[in-house]
């Protein structure tokens, strides 16, 4: 690719292009781009457009994005099976010749782009390809000291601490040793240089304003990165030798404040925070690694983190602060150096004004419990939560228990006792003290050795599961303080062998009631409880549970467990999954028994197989073949011999086959959709949702069969009679959503205005809102799927001007009811869309449909959902309750993806005012007087919120 004005305007346009909200243009342009990378020199083309300051700064940001990616993408061989072609040589050393000075003058959003590529060309070149970099970067780090331009400094550093990182990362080889001995030459000196000179800013400019002092604080973080790099293999002899000045400055950053950054806003906290956790890493590295050489400075560093640690708030911003500060204590604590924790007072002062408020919850701890149960657990009993508060602080005094252990089992045994005191003043506001006392006996128990068996000294265990735990497992609401419930749960699996038999057995029943609780965690501690209580070994090795001790509540127990995959994210809960293995392992089957276990069982086979198909075909979809040579007869024997309780298990597994096969899709699967078609498979209410699941993978993969020997009209047929019934037309508008996505307008415009009559004839007898929500997002597909114009045309065809009146009485109102991220994507497209593309609206006379419209558009993108969405004020379905969604099990590995069809929009909201702006500017003055007329005055200020956000004006 040549470099000339042409090229220049080429690349221009075109990443101007990518920038744009419509999506014809942008992949456009992606696709010119994509062709353009494999030409020789456009690497190099595109960084010399960065060097020009006439393009847009908009432009070049693109194009810096492009070239990083560039790089990824092309710089050295990848792994990929279609390996892409590399940029060659004679260009690589041009664009390395080219991007330090170019970095080193961009804007700093460019900058961080090119210092991204500049550290992706140094992890294959640096040293030994690049020899011309480290001295590059050196003068340049020189020249932007002297002249105080700590952008340029910081991008330097910044360059510096991404390719110094492999020091951290690789195995110590000679070769790594030898790159690291050059860098160290060359590199440690300048380091010490502006390291010291920006220390000496930063005291001369304490006082300075935030926006001074930023930059300064950024760049000794950086060089504090780039110093645990450059010792983290080993000690270098420079740095042993100008230790005092390093130190000097490192503890000063954990000693003095500098209130004009730290209370200019979280941003200016943070930097303090991240500077100071460099530090302590730094620190905490030289302790691990070079106790020997530190020790003259342990003293100052051990109270200065003390002290900081004391004023480091419970803020989750804070968090990174805390931890490292912590783990630098817990090293001394393991070190020779264990007796500045000797003092007098030390270790109480260390319990309460470090452990304890760093064990208790937090707001945090909370959400994650809520929102994310897997990685609560995760945390919680399999050891993850190295680098959260709670677990370095009991780490820390674990630590100081290996030289004081009596000192620290007195004082925590002491504070466990406050904080139950405290809980049992006012258990519903104190619950956390309850909790903080559970979590401090069971982290700091210690394992025996040569077995599974715990043990403390902190409490009596039998006492305090009687006093503490069992009284939560008692309670009769499994729903009521959660965390305290599993906190309970995780003590009582902890501490299982000390627990006597005839106590635990009392509380089987208990554990099998949480089986049924809400939470995740709650049920999945209650689930892993049995199954480790149930593998428990009495010396000799004898079980001490049997089949006689989960008797009596065998039943209620299996159904529980099945009953727990139904709530929402423990479809595949590895915890019940083993507890169901190990009760089956351990319980005497009846004939009653038995057929409990194998209708859920049965559900769990499904599932199996699904995930069986879905991940192993996904990866390698030359083996659907041989899946379907192993699953067709088994499936054509259920459907042959009519075996009904297997039939939805039977369709969703053949749709996930369907799915996963190219068009054309085999002929064998064209009987299957014959079956489908016939009105008496849709008889049996329990078979709709499979059956429907089934119907769309064969609208996905064989639309231009659809169209032949009048199987749409029966497909037609079966949507008609599925919106006839409440109980089934959400089932009918999935069928219909996947005909208007699947086929060509001109296959589906000869039945659209049947498909329009039929459903204005259940909304003239039934508007409950579910079905007029589907309306809306039913009629906003087909907009962006086929255009306003023929939506309008196809609906004027049943009743002339119907449209205007369905946007008036349905979908204006309705809008704001939309939930779900795809769903207001789509109607909030699809409605900008109708309003600055339509004729029917665009019309003068239609200007209050116009108003009203486009106000509840911006209520829908505004509001939150809680303030825009009322409960439905429907009666549940009786018939729904009874027949369909009783027996109906749906396979969650055989389920269909969501689709997206509006992938190419990202923000809707940016579509929304760009449209909009568009459209005013072709008619200015007119829309501002709508706007003022008939939108609500909060939608117009948070209307003109969006505007400013998005640099849009509407004229």
């Amino acid at each position: 690719m040549e470099w000339n004005p042409e090229t220049l305007e080429f690349l221009s346009q075109c990443f101007l292009h990518t920038l744009s909200p419509a999506p014809e243009p942008r992949r456009h342009a992606e696709s010119s781009l994509s062709d353009a990378a494999d030409r020789p020199n456009y690497g190099l083309a595109v960084l010399r457009l960065l060097a020009e300051p006439s393009v847009d700064d908009q432009i070049r940001q693109a194009a810096s994005v492009n070239f990083k990616n560039h790089l990824r993408a092309r710089w050295a061989p990848t792994s990929a099976d279609e390996p892409t072609p590399l940029i060659p040589d004679s260009e690589k050393e041009q664009i390395k010749a080219l991007i330090v000075p170019l970095m080193l003058s961009s804007t700093p959003k460019i900058q961080s782009q090119l210092s991204e590529a500049l550290a992706l060309i140094g992890k294959h070149d640096f040293p030994k390809s690049w020899p011309a970099l480290l001295p590059e970067l050196i003068l340049n780090l020189h020249k932007a000291s002297q002249a105080s331009d700590y952008t340029s400094v910081n991008g330097i550093l910044g360059t510096a601490n991404s390719i110094f990182k492999k020091f951290r990362h690789q195995y110590k080889t000679n070769d790594l040793l030898l790159d690291l001995k050059y860098c160290l030459d060359n590199f440690a000196a300048p380091l010490l240089e502006i390291f010291l000179k920006t220390a000496a800013l930063i005291d001369s400019a304490a006082s300075a304003p935030a926006a001074t002092l930023k930059p300064l604080f950024e760049s000794q973080r950086l060089c504090c990165r780039i110093f645990y790099s450059l010792n983290f293999q080993e000690l270098p002899e420079f740095f042993e030798d100008h230790m005092k000045e390093w130190m000097t400055e490192f503890r000063k950053y954990l000693i003095t404040n500098y209130p004009v950054l730290e209370n200019s806003g979280a941003d200016g906290l943070a930097l303090v925070d991240e500077l100071r956790a460099a530090v302590c890493e730094n620190i905490n590295l030289y302790m691990e690694k070079n106790e020997e050489e530190f020790q003259v400075y342990l003293n100052e560093f051990a109270l200065a983190v003390w002290s900081l640690l004391g004023n480091v708030t419970q803020s989750s911003s804070r968090d990174q602060l805390a931890v490292t500060a912590i783990k630098f204590l817990t090293t001394v604590s393991t070190s020779v150096h264990h007796a500045l924790f000797a003092g007098e007072g030390v270790i109480p002062q260390i319990c309460q004004s470090i452990v304890v408020p760093n064990v208790r919850l937090r707001e945090e701890d909370e959400e994650l419990f809520e929102m994310n149960y897997v990685e609560f657990i995760r945390r919680d009993i399999e050891g993850s939560d190295l680098d959260t508060r709670r677990r370095i602080a009991c780490e820390l005094l674990k630590g100081i228990a290996t030289n004081y252990k009596q000192q620290v089992t007195d004082i925590v045994s002491v504070q466990i006792q406050h904080l139950l005191t405290s809980f049992a003043a006012n258990p519903v506001v104190n619950w956390k003290d309850k909790d903080c006392a559970i979590y401090l006996v069971v982290s700091l128990a210690t394992k025996r050795a040569g077995g599974n068996s715990v043990s403390t000294d902190l409490v009596d265990v039998q006492s305090f599961f009687a006093s503490v735990i069992v009284p939560e497992l008692r309670s009769q609401d499994v729903n009521g303080f959660p965390m305290l419930k599993a906190g309970a749960l995780k003590f009582f699996t902890l501490f299982r062998n000390q627990i006597s038999k005839d106590v635990a057995v009392q509380l089987f029943q208990d554990l099998v009631r949480f089986l049924r609780a809400e939470s995740n965690v709650v049920h999945s501690y209650a689930a892993s409880c049995i199954e480790k209580l149930l593998l428990v070994k009495e010396e000799g090795g004898r079980a001490r549970y049997t089949a006689n001790d989960i008797a009596p509540f065998f039943v209620e127990l299996m159904n529980n467990l099945f009953n727990a995959f139904k709530f929402p994210e423990s479809e595949e809960n590895q915890y019940i999954m083993k507890c169901i293995m190990r009760v089956l392992g351990v319980a005497e089957m009846s004939s009653d028994v038995a057929g409990t276990c194998i209708s859920g069982l049965t559900s769990i086979l499904m599932e199996s197989v699904a995930i069986l198909v879905k991940r192993t075909c996904e990866k390698d979809p030359s083996l659907i073949s041989a899946f379907e040579a192993g699953l067709f007869p088994s499936l054509q024997l259920i459907l042959v011999n009519d075996v009904t309780e297997f039939f939805p298990y039977a369709f969703q597994l053949l749709a996930q086959l369907v799915e996963l096969n190219r068009p054309p899709i085999p002929p064998s699967y064209m009987q299957i959709f014959q079956i489908l078609l016939s009105p008496d498979s849709w008889k049996k209410a329990s078979n709709v949702p499979a059956l429907v699941r089934l119907l769309q993978a064969f609208l996905q993969k064989a639309p231009h069969e659809l169209n032949q020997e009048g199987r749409l009209n029966k497909v037609l047929g079966i949507f008609n009679t599925l919106i006839s019934s409440a109980s089934t037309a959400e089932q009918g508008f999935y069928v219909l959503n996947t005909v208007i996505e699947s086929l060509e307008y001109g296959v589906i415009a000869p039945y659209m205005s049947h498909i329009w009559a039929a459903l204005f004839g259940q909304l003239q007898s039934r508007r409950a809102v579910k079905f007029v929500k589907s309306f809306v997002i039913i009629m906003s597909l087909f907009l962006v799927k086929h255009g306003s114009t023929s939506l309008v045309d196809t609906m004027n065809a049943v009743q002339p001007n119907i449209f205007s009146m369905i946007v008036k009485q349905f979908w204006t109102p309705n809008l704001k009811l939309i939930t779900g991220a795809i769903e207001l994507k789509l109607t909030a497209v699809a409605s900008a869309r109708l309003i600055c593309e339509s004729p029917a609206l665009l019309d003068p006379a239609n200007a209050e449909l116009w108003g009203n419209l486009l106000d509840s558009i911006v209520t829908l993108l505004s509001r939150p959902e809680q303030d825009r969405v009322e409960e439905e004020p429907e009666m549940p379905d009786i018939a729904e309750n009874v027949g369909y969604t009783a027996t109906f099990v749906r396979l969650f590995n055989a389920g269909k993806k969501e689709e997206d069809p509006l992938k190419d929009i990202k923000d809707p909201r940016e579509f929304v005012v760009v449209s909009l702006a568009q459209l005013s500017s072709l008619s200015p003055g007119r829309y501002p007087q709508i706007i003022d007329k008939y939108v609500d005055p909060s939608n117009k200020a948070a209307l003109l919120q969006l505007c400013s956000k998005y640099n849009c004006r509407i004229l």
